[in-house]
């Protein structure tokens, strides 16, 4: 697996990380029971207008070079926000995402790292958990849509 950074702004791989975000947050949609995910149901321009950074992943198992997962976050001076972790569906369970967060972990410099995802799905929330991430409590973002927060504080 080769991680690098990325922009959404280079063609065609804001096609790709727009194909493969909406793969992923439908498999999220499938866990909680609601398809009211803002990410997924962005355009290109709309993914490319968010102030975020991005890494992929390329892996064999997702076709030659092509993306198996990515993450995107926003840094701020004592915090880092993992805005969104995306990993194809066929590659799903093979330690992408993990491998992804920990790049943003080591490159956050000490600083808390915070993500949210849906309160009823478990993987990301044993990924995160099992990273060390501590949840912070639980929101409805919109009406019967229930996010839950977590923070990585550094040792």
């Amino acid at each position: 697996m080769i991680i690098r950074e990325v922009s959404p702004y280079d063609d065609p791989l804001g096609g790709e990380l727009l194909a493969l975000q909406r793969a992923a947050y439908a498999v999220e949609a499938e866990l909680i029971g609601d398809d009211r995910i803002p990410p997924l149901h962005e355009s290109l321009d709309e993914l490319r207008a968010q102030r975020l950074r991005w890494m992929a992943a390329t892996s064999d198992d997702a076709g030659s070079g092509r993306v198996a997962g990515a993450v995107a976050w926003e840094e701020g001076d004592g915090e880092v926000d993992i805005n969104r972790l995306v990993v194809h569906p066929s590659a799903a369970r093979r330690g992408i995402g993990r491998a992804l967060v920990q790049e943003v972990l080591a490159r956050a410099g000490g600083r808390r790292v915070v993500v949210a995802t849906g309160r009823d799905n478990v993987p990301a929330r044993r990924l995160y958990e099992g990273l060390g991430f501590t949840l912070l409590g639980e929101s409805e973002v919109i009406p019967e849509l229930w996010i839950v927060n977590y923070a990585y504080h550094p040792h």
